[in-house]
């Protein structure tokens, strides 16, 4: 599997998680319909459960005006997946490569403003990183 279906996989199953409060391995086999496990997208989805609190009070820092509990839960989920990349696998992916996916996905999934807001919220964590 692509690093980017990966991630929309993720994607998807964080957000089933968040709304629906499935377990994670039920969420990520419904996502993969069918096709085989994958280790990048079991480490994004696991990543981001076990670290949420951390990666939540790293995004709270750059909302202007905005709090986590109302944001869209796809740019919520999609940060949070962005995040955990940029802070704990910095050797694993160019800072940049994550950003510019995370972009693209929320061009995908989110709505028009999305790609922006996500750009500037990672860019300031990139900084920090």
């Amino acid at each position: 599997m692509k690093r980017r279906t990966a991630r929309e996989k993720a994607l998807q199953a964080l957000f089933q998680i968040d709304v629906s409060q499935v377990e994670p391995e039920s969420a990520i086999e419904h996502v993969l319909e069918g096709e085989k496990a994958d280790e990048f997208l079991n480490k994004l989805v696991t990543g981001v459960l076990q670290n949420k609190e951390m990666i939540d009070a790293e995004i709270r820092k750059y909302l202007e005006k905005w709090t986590l509990e109302r944001l869209a839960t796809v740019d919520r989920n999609l940060l949070r997946i962005s995040a955990f990349e940029l802070i704990y696998h910095r050797e694993d992916v160019p800072a940049n490569v994550v950003m510019d996916e995370a972009i693209e996905i929320a061009k995908l999934y989110g709505d028009e403003q999305s790609s922006k807001f996500i750009n500037g919220v990672l860019s300031k964590i990139k900084e920090q990183h």
